[in-house]
């Protein structure tokens, strides 16, 4: 099979990996202030964001993390000169995280489930931004690849985080004003 189809199938398995983790940690976040809604509401909501979130970790990350694996690791078979090049090392180890990102996001969830409350909701929208970091610094490792000072990069991703971060406080402090 053409290196192209995987690739293809690379990115598409990629982004719906990506926005499965983006959806699953928001549910996280509102499973999370289910916990603190009064009995009536808490006896609806934490039920519906317990079964949303089971169901995009199992048809959304599970298979799109497994396309994704699945056809990089063709692309490697195919092409085994990546394993050389120093962007995809990075972008190798950062898949990596990934993976360990959704085995956390796994236990949070159902620690959630059983009313265990590992964070807090604030807690849970900051950890919603490391898909975001890990996406923008994936994206430009395997689009820019060698042409780009990984230091540099790296340092920008972090800059990025830290607005990132800020913004998050900053619409805390808008929510806590509305409240």
């Amino acid at each position: 099979m053409n290196i192209l189809y995987f690739k293809a199938l690379h990115i598409v398995g990629g982004v719906a990996w990506f926005a499965g983790l983006f959806y699953l940690v928001r549910i996280l976040v509102y499973l999370r202030e289910s916990l603190d809604k009064p009995a009536v509401e808490k006896n609806i909501l934490h039920p519906q964001y317990a079964l949303m979130a089971q169901r995009v970790y199992k048809i959304i990350c599970v298979p799109a993390m497994l396309i994704t694996w699945i056809c990089g690791v063709a692309m490697l078979i195919l092409n085994p000169v990546y394993f050389e090049q120093g962007w995809f090392q990075i972008k190798f180890v950062l898949l990596f995280a990934l993976s360990g990102y959704q085995g956390f996001s796994k236990r949070w969830m159902k620690a959630l489930i059983a009313g265990k409350v590992p964070f807090n909701a604030f807690q849970f929208r900051l950890l919603n931004e490391v898909p975001t970091l890990l996406l923008v610094f994936i994206v430009f490792l395997a689009v820019m690849r060698n042409t780009i000072n990984h230091g540099y990069l790296f340092l920008g991703v972090v800059a990025f985080g830290g607005i990132l971060f800020l913004f998050t406080k900053l619409y805390k402090r808008i929510r806590e004003k509305k409240a």
